[in-house]
């Protein structure tokens, strides 16, 4: 019984954490041509703590990142971040994601 209590716990508070928001950040940028150029952006984004999902739009050169809730991407940090890898920052939009299951 007491195992059972546990194992009800344990997959309440995971489940929890599956359905918790976070942030997606739709990010304009310049000179995005080719994939090897995406492959640099993705490497220092995957760095940044937080980061949950990353895709490239070459043709529109927009990228997405998703974040884990309580996660920001600020102007400033983006600014730094695609002028150091080479790129040009444009813009960026954001939305809270509605709470879907991972």
């Amino acid at each position: 019984m007491k195992k059972m209590l546990v194992l009800t716990i344990i997959s309440l508070l995971w489940a929890t954490g599956a359905f918790a928001a976070g942030m997606q950040y739709k990010i304009r940028v310049d000179g995005l041509a080719c994939p090897y150029c995406a492959y640099g952006i993705e490497k220092k984004l995957n760095k940044l703590e937080g980061v949950k999902f990353l895709d490239m739009d070459l043709e529109k050169g927009v990228v997405t990142v998703n974040t884990f809730e309580g996660v920001t991407l600020s102007e400033k940090q983006m600014t730094q971040l695609f002028k150091d890898a080479g790129f040009t920052y444009r813009s960026m939009e954001s939305r809270s994601m509605e709470s879907t299951p991972q």
